[in-house]
């Protein structure tokens, strides 16, 4: 935990990753954690073991601002679902991670958090929104951390800060609240990493109405044989902006080392379409829009101005267009499983392009066009799906590329287990990871 809390006194200067950070009571619980090993009687795998999570996973006696000066400073009355567990399991959350508001945005940018940045490329986005989890994962602020997705919100900054991330099937691990293709998920530099937090994770709550049954699994994740394996390698998404040359070149890379490996990879046609795309925008703007009006004008005047404005143009829509943007979440749902209901496992680009700018609030950085990046993780939020991010390679700037994997319903200990094929055979070798900047 000295370590770890080091680390963070090195990094945490120039990259802004963390909310809450306590480091008298990390080392408290430290030394309690020390004491029951020498005891040999620790409470669960991961006793004493530094863990972070996000800003909007509510921790008992903390506030939760869900990354907007908007929101008031309500302390919350008990741990979430992943929290909990994580507690009961002996993890030592020693801080909560950065977000932007309402984590709706793939951006480390709030208007009540600093300014999160990459740790690869202090001038590049961390990506969100678990944007300070994927930047203290990279920076080394501990193994273990966890963030939430609704639309790539774990798997596009992992792409983006080079780590791996799981966003599990839907209901699989509890959260509350609970909502249409919303998950938490594990984020991590490796996937054994992952597989032991989602051991912690994956169990029981009944705050959950939406979550799975309960189901002993055996965590504890072995390379996949790859051989015989049917894989789809997506492209092309069907819609937003296409992968640049060199994401594209690393994907295909990746593809061609599943195919050394036996695996039978097929081109998948793209399914998602900008009235899928469009749709569910204009559901979400209004869905926020709903929120924020029933804040007093001087809270609204606090919201980051990007964010606001989206969800504000939603006050044009009729019922009938936001209807027709619910009814694509049903629609993108049956277009993701029928397309890669064929294979055992699809390929894909995490994002289309690597870290952009750390100021900017999205790729696009149009409030009217907001999701062009994400066209190839949001599909999977909404058919709950399971699908990781790993690192397959990096720019020419040095800038991570990462790789998705995408497994059917249900299916996330395979998901997890090619992924650990692939951290085996990945050609293109890690850099060493980031460093503090030196003073």
């Amino acid at each position: 935990m000295k370590d770890v809390l080091d680390r963070v006194s090195a990094f945490e200067p120039h990259i802004r990753a963390t909310y809450l950070l306590n480091a008298e009571r990390a080392l408290e619980e430290a030394r309690a954690s020390e004491d029951r090993w020498m005891r040999a009687a620790p409470v669960g795998a991961l006793d004493g073991v530094p863990t972070t999570v996000k800003d909007n996973i509510a921790t008992k006696g903390e506030a939760v601002p869900l990354g907007t000066a908007a929101s008031d400073l309500v302390l919350a009355a008990e741990d979430a679902p992943p929290a909990a567990r994580l507690r009961e399991a002996g993890a030592i959350i020693f801080a909560k991670t950065t977000m932007p508001d309402y984590g709706m945005l793939s951006s480390g940018l709030s208007s009540f958090h600093a300014l999160a940045r990459n740790p690869w490329d202090l001038s590049r986005n961390p990506g969100g929104s678990s944007a300070g989890a994927a930047a203290a994962a990279a920076a080394g602020y501990g193994p273990l951390h966890v963030g939430t997705d609704i639309g790539g919100s774990v798997r596009l900054p992992a792409g983006w800060c080079g780590i791996f991330a799981l966003k599990p099937s839907g209901g699989r691990i509890p959260i509350d609240p609970p909502y249409i293709g919303r998950v938490a998920g594990p984020m991590t530099r490796t996937v054994d990493d992952a597989a032991l937090l989602m051991a912690a994770l994956a169990r029981p709550d009944a705050r959950d109405f939406m979550s799975l049954p309960p189901q002993e699994l055996d965590w504890r994740v072995r390379p996949a044989p790859l051989r015989g394996l049917r894989i789809g390698l997506l492209l092309e998404a069907g819609c937003g902006v296409p992968p640049t040359p060199e994401v594209r070149r690393a994907i295909e890379a990746a593809a061609r080392d599943f195919a050394l490996a036996g695996a039978i990879v097929e081109p998948l046609t793209p399914f998602l379409s900008q009235e899928m795309l469009d749709g569910l925008d204009r559901f979400w703007r209004m869905r926020l829009l709903i929120d924020i009006r029933a804040l007093p004008q001087a809270k609204r005047e606090k919201i980051l101005p990007f964010i606001r404005a989206w969800a504000e143009s939603a006050s044009a829509f009729s019922s009938e267009q936001v209807f027709h943007g619910f009814s694509q979440v049903m629609a993108m749902r049956k277009a993701a499983v029928s397309a890669t209901a064929p294979f055992d496992f699809v390929l894909s680009p995490t994002a289309p392009m690597t870290a952009y700018a750390a100021e900017l609030p999205s790729p696009s950085n149009d409030p009217l066009n907001p999701f062009p990046h994400i066209g190839f993780t949001v599909a999977f939020n909404m058919s709950e799906q399971p699908a990781a991010s790993i690192n397959c390679g990096y720019s020419a700037e040095g800038l991570p590329i990462g790789l998705q994997i995408i497994g059917r319903r249900f299916d996330d200990i395979g998901v997890l287990s090619v992924s650990r094929a692939f951290e085996e055979m990945r050609r293109a070798q890690a850099h060493a990871w980031p460093e503090p900047p030196a003073l």
